[in-house]
């Protein structure tokens, strides 16, 4: 298994702005995973890494406490700067990027195209495939990274 400093960094939020007079800053997670923003985690940006000194939930986002944030002059100066984090291991999670260029498989073992492309979307992701059918990531039944994916669709939706 690759240490933290081996995985691949995934973009995990974006400081949005200072909050008060004391450093603290606002973050807006992109993730679900809440654990990113504990005490003592670091996070990497362009100006290095920086460490969570404490966080609470605020509406939809966060007000954070880092290391390197003193004051409201010094928050100011990281509005907008991406925090990312090593991918957490857990064999429950299908990632983004282990989805492109894999070939896409029916539960019938026929190939309908290769992941091009992963769009947003609130219900679930779309995979986009290179033949241009789309597939809901709801769908997805096995990834083996990069290589295969398998999904079990309902009828006509390749038609």
């Amino acid at each position: 298994m690759p240490s933290a400093d081996e995985r691949p960094t995934l973009e995990v939020g974006r400081i949005v702005k200072a909050h008060g007079l004391r450093g603290q800053v606002i973050v807006d997670l992109w993730t679900d995973r809440s654990e990113r923003l504990a005490p003592g985690t670091e996070l990497i940006t362009d100006r290095g890494p920086i460490v969570v000194v404490a966080a609470a939930a605020h509406q939809d986002r966060y007000i954070v406490t880092f290391d390197l944030i003193q004051s409201r002059e010094d928050a100011e100066q990281w509005r907008g700067v991406v925090l990312s984090a090593p991918r957490i291991d857990d064999e429950d999670v299908i990632w983004i990027d282990q989805l492109f260029d894999a070939e896409v498989y029916d539960a019938h073992g026929v190939l309908h195209g290769i992941v091009v492309d992963v769009e947003s979307n609130p219900a679930s992701d779309i995979l986009v495939l290179d033949s241009g059918a789309l597939v809901p990531l709801t769908f997805v039944t096995n990834v083996d990274a990069n290589v295969r994916v398998d999904v079990d669709v309902p009828e006509g939706l390749f038609e």
